[in-house]
């Protein structure tokens, strides 16, 4: 299995629209792992680990996000996966 990992950093209008749980739903009807928070400074941050087609759908997403969203930049770093991430949840 081709697995990746993707770490995520969304910026705009991305905090109070529901992005995190939108992102969560997503992700676990798609099968991936790893998590979602809200940052001081306003972005959200994500960690998406799974399958290179899934994964590639969730990174993909990020770019418009909930209709509620005005996502302004999307920063994506591609990295080895951990396989340690478990359910994928809103971190706090």
């Amino acid at each position: 299995m081709d697995l990746v990992r993707a770490h995520v950093f969304i910026a705009g209008r991305v905090q109070g629209v529901s992005f995190r749980a939108y992102a969560r739903d997503r992700a676990r009807a798609a099968g991936v792992e790893g998590w979602v928070r809200n940052l001081p400074d306003g972005r959200v941050e994500a960690v998406f680990e799974g399958t290179r087609s899934a994964v590639q759908r969730l990174v993909t997403w990020c770019y418009s996000g909930p209709i509620q969203a005005q996502v302004e930049k999307v920063d994506v770093t591609w990295e080895e996966p951990t396989r340690k991430e478990g359910n994928f949840s809103i971190a706090w």
